[in-house]
């Protein structure tokens, strides 16, 4: 049993009787806090949204979600201060490009002849541009009930890069990008982009691979799709050195669609060749 002993004024301390009348400082056990605790949650991923179903005591706290853009805009605001989502290649990007694509996608537009070169009617593009940046989402119909055109999307699409703060590929040195002539070159560079310009970047890419694998009924090849997209990835005052600049951003990216089509048929191949094996 236990006897707390002490008198005086001295302090008790607790100790054990023992069978023969012996005494022992009673062995306190120290409980610590749990360790390999595991917490198992099934999810799903979506590639416009990311992962879906998280638990709500595994979600992040508010305060270190990302919040929306402190702009209230969705267009000519920096990436860092947008709500992001992850594409099905795992690059952090700005939600509303996620939404502009699929819907692109489920429109049809791949196959669209002429897509991200023929111009969208200006109106409906302002007004869809107006909807996105004070609801953050595509309307159905404009506000004049006309259904949002394909051609709308892509303009929407290439006017996001366009009016990106400080351009996606000013970062790079401008020699750097003119010496590249192998896709080998040109993946090689990219490495120099900060990450989050890096992950804009491959996504963009894929994109315009995606067009580019249709060219046979959109008439967009590699280069036609790095024509139209090049001089949207860069922000120079001067026209004629803007101008001068897109040629070589076009050549830069034509390396890359071409890289990225390459590897697709080399996956392809390799999934095929395991089938049959």
């Amino acid at each position: 049993m236990d006897i707390k002993g002490g008198g005086g004024g001295g302090g008790g301390k607790e100790v054990d009787q023992v069978a023969g009348g012996s005494e022992q400082p009673q062995q306190r056990m120290k409980i610590g806090w749990p360790t390999e605790v595991r917490h198992v949650a099934h999810v799903t991923f979506d590639r416009f949204h990311g992962f879906r179903g998280v638990p709500a005591e595994l979600q992040p706290e508010p305060a270190l979600a990302k919040a929306p853009s402190a702009s209230k805009t969705a267009f000519g605001v920096s990436t860092e201060s947008m709500q992001c989502a992850h594409d099905a290649r795992g690059n952090s990007v700005p939600s509303i490009l996620l939404h502009l694509q699929r819907r692109l996608y489920d429109q049809g537009g791949l196959t669209t002849e002429g897509i991200f070169r023929v111009a969208a009617d200006g109106a409906q593009e302002q007004r869809v541009r107006q909807h996105l940046d004070l609801a953050g989402t595509i309307p159905d119909d404009d506000d004049d009930g006309a259904a949002v055109d394909v051609h709308c999307l892509a303009g929407l699409i290439k006017a996001w890069f366009r009016e990106l703060p400080g351009g996606l590929l000013d970062a790079l040195p401008e020699e750097e990008v003119a010496r590249c002539t192998t896709a080998e070159e040109a993946g090689r560079l990219c490495g120099k982009l900060a990450p989050a310009k890096a992950a804009l970047l491959d996504w963009a890419v894929q994109l315009m691979a995606d067009v580019a694998s249709e060219e046979g009924r959109n008439r967009m090849g590699a280069r036609n799709v790095a024509m139209v997209f090049a001089p949207n990835m860069t922000q120079a005052a001067d026209p004629l050195t803007a101008l001068k600049y897109a040629v070589q951003v076009m050549n830069f990216l034509n390396q890359l669609i071409e890289r990225a089509l390459r590897q697709r048929r080399e996956q392809a191949a390799a999934a095929t060749a395991k089938l049959i094996s």
